[in-house]
């Protein structure tokens, strides 16, 4: 009996691992690889994403700025392939539509800012500031003067007019008071003015000066004009280097004209007799 129980176990092992050999394994399933995500800075992937639109209609990206919902639209993507291409491609751009649309501009939004404007808007904001501070610093150093200038005027007229009374309490008479009138001293002295405060005469007469300085004006202007178009010619940005070539063509017209006004106010000084040669200056010591 026991022999017959021993047998039977045996042979039910042998079944059972011939059943185990036979029977098919089923096959080991790999977990899905995930989506592979270009690591690229986010800038340079809004500019990939505007090259893509810009070979599309145009309302295409308008129309996602409007419905953010169609970036994740399957039906509406299926109508593009290179946008529902680059959208899988890129999963982080549905995320942040209005960044990577930054520059779309749509009617009623206010209109879009490059680099090139930002940089000429800071600029003009600073030139702007600097003639304000320079037009308040000039009136205040105009008033300063002004009031210094009364100040020693108010001086030099109350000394005059005390040496004037000295002067005249010297005469004994009217009699000696008119005979000093009469001379060319007295009535040179009676007419004068009070003291003038610009000591010294000035080295140049009124034409020669103002010729001088619209030829100096002119060729500094035109300098700066061209060294603007110079620079102009170097840049890449056309929202930088248009407005430079535009200032720098300004001024150089600005600079020829000054040139061109000083030519014509010497030739109408020459003509009108005003233009007087400078005197020669002699030598210490001679005669």
């Amino acid at each position: 009996m026991t022999a017959k129980r021993i047998l039977f176990l045996l042979l039910f092992v042998a079944v059972t691992a011939a059943a185990q050999e036979t029977s098919p394994t089923p096959p080991t399933t790999l977990p899905a690889p995930p989506p592979v995500i270009a690591n690229a800075d986010s800038a340079d992937t809004r500019e990939q994403l505007h090259q893509v639109l810009s070979r599309l209609p145009p309302q295409v990206a308008k129309t996602l700025k409007l419905d953010p919902t169609l970036w994740t639209n399957p039906a509406y993507l299926a109508n593009y392939p290179t946008l529902a291409s680059f959208v899988a491609t890129h999963p982080e751009v549905p995320h942040s539509p209005a960044y990577y649309l930054e520059n779309v501009w749509i009617p009623g939004d206010p209109s879009p800012e490059t680099g090139g404007h930002r940089i000429w808007n800071r600029l003009i904001e600073t030139i702007s500031i600097f003639c304000g501070f320079g037009l308040l610093a000039g009136v205040f150093i105009w008033l300063v003067k002004t009031v210094v200038d009364h100040h020693r005027w108010n001086r030099a007229s109350r000394l005059q007019a005390e040496v004037h009374n000295k002067l005249l309490d010297r005469f004994a008479g009217n009699d000696d008071l008119l005979k000093y009138i009469n001379t060319p001293a007295g009535r040179h002295y009676l007419e004068s003015t009070p003291i003038a405060l610009d000591a010294g005469p000035r080295e140049l007469a009124a034409p020669v000066g103002r010729v001088l300085w619209s030829v100096q004006a002119g060729i500094v202007l035109a300098a700066a004009g061209v060294g603007l178009k110079l620079v102009s010619w170097s840049m890449v940005d056309k929202d930088v280097s248009l407005p430079l070539s535009a200032m720098g063509v300004l001024g150089v017209t600005i600079g020829i004209g000054f040139i061109i006004a000083a030519a014509v106010s010497f030739a109408l000084s020459r003509r009108l007799g005003l233009w007087q040669p400078p005197e020669p200056r002699t030598a210490a010591g001679e005669p």
